[in-house]
Protein backbone atom coordinates (compact mmCIF):
# COMPACT_ATOMS: atom_id res chain seq x y z
CA UNK A 1 0.00 0.00 0.00
CA UNK A 2 1.26 3.47 -0.88
CA UNK A 3 -1.00 5.52 1.38
CA UNK A 4 -0.49 6.85 4.93
CA UNK A 5 1.83 4.88 7.18
CA UNK A 6 0.69 4.20 10.76
CA UNK A 7 2.15 2.42 13.76
CA UNK A 8 0.14 -0.52 15.11
CA UNK A 9 0.63 -2.35 18.40
CA UNK A 10 -1.36 -5.48 19.26
CA UNK A 11 -2.31 -6.67 22.72
CA UNK A 12 -0.31 -9.77 23.73
CA UNK A 13 -3.50 -11.88 23.67
CA UNK A 14 -3.80 -11.20 19.93
CA UNK A 15 -0.24 -12.21 19.09
CA UNK A 16 -1.25 -15.61 17.77
CA UNK A 17 -3.11 -13.99 14.88
CA UNK A 18 -0.29 -11.84 13.51
CA UNK A 19 3.17 -12.57 12.09
CA UNK A 20 5.91 -13.03 14.67
CA UNK A 21 7.53 -9.69 13.79
CA UNK A 22 4.37 -7.83 14.84
CA UNK A 23 3.84 -9.56 18.19
CA UNK A 24 6.00 -7.24 20.28
CA UNK A 25 5.71 -3.47 20.28
CA UNK A 26 4.50 -1.14 17.56
CA UNK A 27 5.34 -1.81 13.91
CA UNK A 28 4.81 0.29 10.80
CA UNK A 29 1.85 -0.52 8.56
CA UNK A 30 1.17 1.03 5.18
CA UNK A 31 -2.47 1.81 4.37
CA UNK A 32 -4.25 2.80 1.16
CA UNK A 33 -5.76 6.00 2.48
CA UNK A 34 -9.38 4.85 2.15
CA UNK A 35 -9.77 1.55 4.01
CA UNK A 36 -11.16 1.61 7.53
CA UNK A 37 -9.00 0.80 10.51
CA UNK A 38 -11.12 -2.30 11.08
CA UNK A 39 -10.25 -3.51 7.58
CA UNK A 40 -6.56 -2.81 8.19
CA UNK A 41 -6.59 -4.82 11.43
CA UNK A 42 -8.35 -7.74 9.74
CA UNK A 43 -5.89 -7.63 6.84
CA UNK A 44 -3.12 -8.15 9.37
CA UNK A 45 -4.81 -11.37 10.55
CA UNK A 46 -6.95 -10.42 13.57
CA UNK A 47 -10.71 -11.15 13.41
CA UNK A 48 -12.66 -8.15 14.70
CA UNK A 49 -14.57 -10.50 17.02
CA UNK A 50 -11.37 -10.61 19.10
CA UNK A 51 -10.83 -6.84 19.23
CA UNK A 52 -12.10 -5.06 22.31
CA UNK A 53 -11.13 -1.52 21.40
CA UNK A 54 -9.07 0.48 18.92
CA UNK A 55 -7.16 3.36 20.49
CA UNK A 56 -5.63 5.99 18.18
CA UNK A 57 -3.20 8.45 19.76
CA UNK A 58 -4.79 7.79 23.13
CA UNK A 59 -8.45 8.10 22.13
CA UNK A 60 -10.89 5.28 21.35
CA UNK A 61 -12.15 5.13 17.76
CA UNK A 62 -14.61 2.92 15.90
CA UNK A 63 -13.73 0.25 13.37
CA UNK A 64 -14.88 2.68 10.66
CA UNK A 65 -12.09 5.17 11.46
CA UNK A 66 -9.94 6.05 8.41
CA UNK A 67 -6.27 6.08 9.48
CA UNK A 68 -4.19 9.19 8.88
CA UNK A 69 -0.43 9.33 8.41
CA UNK A 70 1.59 9.04 11.58
CA UNK A 71 -1.21 7.79 13.81
CA UNK A 72 -0.33 5.39 16.61
CA UNK A 73 -2.85 2.56 16.99
CA UNK A 74 -3.23 0.18 19.90
CA UNK A 75 -5.39 -2.88 19.25
CA UNK A 76 -6.79 -4.22 22.51
CA UNK A 77 -8.28 -7.64 23.17
CA UNK A 78 -11.90 -8.11 24.23
CA UNK A 79 -12.61 -7.51 27.89
CA UNK A 80 -13.71 -10.48 29.96
CA UNK A 81 -16.43 -11.18 30.80
CA UNK A 82 -17.65 -9.98 27.43
CA UNK A 83 -21.22 -8.71 27.29
CA UNK A 84 -23.31 -9.33 24.17
CA UNK A 85 -26.14 -6.77 24.20
CA UNK A 86 -29.52 -7.05 22.53
CA UNK A 87 -30.37 -10.74 22.89
CA UNK A 88 -30.33 -13.60 25.40
CA UNK A 89 -26.86 -15.13 25.48
CA UNK A 90 -26.87 -18.23 23.32
CA UNK A 91 -24.40 -19.88 21.01
CA UNK A 92 -23.99 -21.54 17.62
CA UNK A 93 -21.04 -23.91 17.07
CA UNK A 94 -19.65 -25.21 13.81
CA UNK A 95 -19.09 -28.83 12.86
CA UNK A 96 -15.64 -29.03 14.49
CA UNK A 97 -16.83 -28.23 18.03
CA UNK A 98 -19.17 -31.11 18.84
CA UNK A 99 -17.62 -31.99 22.21
CA UNK A 100 -17.74 -28.36 23.33
CA UNK A 101 -21.38 -28.14 22.25
CA UNK A 102 -22.33 -31.19 24.33
CA UNK A 103 -20.51 -29.84 27.39
CA UNK A 104 -22.17 -26.44 27.15
CA UNK A 105 -25.56 -28.16 26.88
CA UNK A 106 -24.65 -30.34 29.86
CA UNK A 107 -24.25 -27.10 31.82
CA UNK A 108 -27.62 -25.81 30.63
CA UNK A 109 -26.26 -23.24 28.16
CA UNK A 110 -28.42 -22.70 25.05
CA UNK A 111 -26.14 -24.12 22.34
CA UNK A 112 -27.06 -24.83 18.74
CA UNK A 113 -24.67 -27.04 16.79
CA UNK A 114 -24.33 -28.08 13.17
CA UNK A 115 -23.16 -31.70 12.97
CA UNK A 116 -22.58 -31.41 9.23
CA UNK A 117 -20.66 -28.77 7.30
CA UNK A 118 -23.39 -26.47 5.96
CA UNK A 119 -20.92 -23.81 4.83
CA UNK A 120 -19.91 -20.43 6.16
CA UNK A 121 -22.73 -18.41 4.53
CA UNK A 122 -25.42 -20.65 6.08
CA UNK A 123 -23.77 -20.57 9.51
CA UNK A 124 -23.48 -16.79 9.43
CA UNK A 125 -27.11 -16.47 8.32
CA UNK A 126 -28.28 -18.70 11.18
CA UNK A 127 -26.22 -16.69 13.67
CA UNK A 128 -27.95 -13.52 12.48
CA UNK A 129 -31.45 -15.01 12.24
CA UNK A 130 -31.35 -16.55 15.73
CA UNK A 131 -29.06 -13.93 17.29
CA UNK A 132 -26.53 -16.48 18.43
CA UNK A 133 -22.84 -15.95 19.14
CA UNK A 134 -20.90 -17.94 16.53
CA UNK A 135 -18.09 -19.98 18.11
CA UNK A 136 -15.48 -21.26 15.70
CA UNK A 137 -11.79 -21.76 15.01
CA UNK A 138 -12.38 -20.66 11.39
CA UNK A 139 -11.09 -17.09 11.08
CA UNK A 140 -12.70 -16.66 7.69
CA UNK A 141 -16.13 -17.48 9.12
CA UNK A 142 -15.64 -14.99 11.94
CA UNK A 143 -14.93 -12.24 9.40
CA UNK A 144 -18.33 -12.53 7.78
CA UNK A 145 -20.23 -9.28 8.23
CA UNK A 146 -23.65 -10.90 8.58
CA UNK A 147 -22.75 -12.63 11.86
CA UNK A 148 -24.79 -11.53 14.87
CA UNK A 149 -21.68 -11.89 17.03
CA UNK A 150 -18.74 -14.25 17.11
CA UNK A 151 -15.76 -15.51 19.06
CA UNK A 152 -12.65 -17.46 18.22
CA UNK A 153 -12.14 -20.69 20.16
CA UNK A 154 -8.47 -20.61 21.04
CA UNK A 155 -7.73 -24.20 22.05
CA UNK A 156 -8.17 -27.58 20.41
CA UNK A 157 -8.67 -29.28 23.81
CA UNK A 158 -12.32 -29.56 24.95
CA UNK A 159 -11.45 -28.85 28.62
CA UNK A 160 -9.66 -25.64 27.68
CA UNK A 161 -12.33 -24.69 25.14
CA UNK A 162 -15.02 -24.92 27.80
CA UNK A 163 -13.05 -22.82 30.29
CA UNK A 164 -12.34 -20.24 27.58
CA UNK A 165 -16.01 -19.82 26.65
CA UNK A 166 -17.25 -19.78 30.25
CA UNK A 167 -14.58 -17.29 31.26
CA UNK A 168 -15.19 -15.04 28.28
CA UNK A 169 -18.99 -14.87 28.31
CA UNK A 170 -19.97 -15.89 31.86
CA UNK A 171 -23.25 -17.57 30.82
CA UNK A 172 -25.74 -18.65 33.46
CA UNK A 173 -25.13 -22.30 34.31
CA UNK A 174 -28.13 -24.59 34.85
CA UNK A 175 -26.69 -28.13 34.71
CA UNK A 176 -28.78 -31.13 33.73
CA UNK A 177 -31.55 -29.02 32.14
CA UNK A 178 -30.78 -29.49 28.43
CA UNK A 179 -30.54 -32.42 26.08
CA UNK A 180 -26.91 -32.93 25.07
CA UNK A 181 -28.08 -34.41 21.77
CA UNK A 182 -30.41 -31.67 20.50
CA UNK A 183 -30.36 -28.75 23.00
CA UNK A 184 -34.01 -29.23 23.97
CA UNK A 185 -35.16 -28.71 27.56
CA UNK A 186 -35.42 -31.69 29.91
CA UNK A 187 -38.31 -32.54 32.19
CA UNK A 188 -38.80 -35.22 34.82
CA UNK A 189 -40.21 -38.46 33.42
CA UNK A 190 -41.53 -41.70 34.85
CA UNK A 191 -40.05 -45.07 34.04
CA UNK A 192 -43.22 -45.91 32.13
CA UNK A 193 -42.87 -42.83 29.92
CA UNK A 194 -39.38 -43.84 28.74
CA UNK A 195 -39.67 -47.62 29.02
CA UNK A 196 -39.28 -48.13 25.27
CA UNK A 197 -35.71 -46.73 25.52
CA UNK A 198 -34.61 -48.88 28.47
CA UNK A 199 -32.88 -52.24 28.42
CA UNK A 200 -33.58 -54.83 31.08
CA UNK A 201 -30.70 -53.90 33.37
CA UNK A 202 -31.60 -50.23 33.29
CA UNK A 203 -35.25 -51.06 33.96
CA UNK A 204 -34.25 -52.88 37.13
CA UNK A 205 -31.51 -50.53 38.38
CA UNK A 206 -32.86 -47.00 37.90
CA UNK A 207 -35.99 -45.16 38.93
CA UNK A 208 -35.21 -41.48 38.27
CA UNK A 209 -35.41 -40.27 34.67
CA UNK A 210 -35.63 -37.13 32.57
CA UNK A 211 -36.78 -36.75 28.99
CA UNK A 212 -36.13 -34.19 26.28
CA UNK A 213 -39.20 -32.26 25.24
CA UNK A 214 -37.87 -31.90 21.68
CA UNK A 215 -36.37 -35.24 20.60
CA UNK A 216 -37.78 -37.48 23.35
CA UNK A 217 -34.41 -38.86 24.43
CA UNK A 218 -34.37 -40.33 27.95
CA UNK A 219 -31.70 -39.60 30.58
CA UNK A 220 -30.71 -41.31 33.80
CA UNK A 221 -27.61 -41.57 36.03
CA UNK A 222 -25.92 -44.34 34.09
CA UNK A 223 -22.35 -45.56 33.64
CA UNK A 224 -21.03 -42.22 32.36
CA UNK A 225 -22.63 -40.08 35.06
CA UNK A 226 -19.52 -39.76 37.26
CA UNK A 227 -17.47 -38.39 34.35
CA UNK A 228 -20.19 -35.88 33.46
CA UNK A 229 -20.67 -34.94 37.09
CA UNK A 230 -16.96 -34.12 37.32
CA UNK A 231 -17.28 -31.70 34.39
CA UNK A 232 -20.25 -30.02 36.05
CA UNK A 233 -18.58 -29.77 39.46
CA UNK A 234 -15.43 -28.17 37.99
CA UNK A 235 -17.44 -25.66 35.97
CA UNK A 236 -19.63 -24.66 38.91
CA UNK A 237 -16.63 -24.32 41.22
CA UNK A 238 -14.88 -21.90 38.89
CA UNK A 239 -17.72 -20.13 37.08
CA UNK A 240 -20.97 -20.88 38.85
CA UNK A 241 -21.01 -17.84 41.14
CA UNK A 242 -20.76 -15.28 38.36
Amino acid sequence: MNGPEIDVEFAPELGMFVPHARRTGATAVGTDGSSTLGHVVESLGVPLTEVGALVVDGRPVSFSHIPAAGESVRVRAVERPQRVPGAPLRFLLDVHLGTLARRLRLLGVDTAYESTDIGDPALAARSAAERRVMLSRDRGLLRRRELWAGAYVYSTRPDDQLRDVLGRFAPELRPWTRCTACNGLLAEATKEQVSDQLEGGTQRSYDVFAQCGECGRAYWKGAHHDRLEAIVVRALAEFGSR
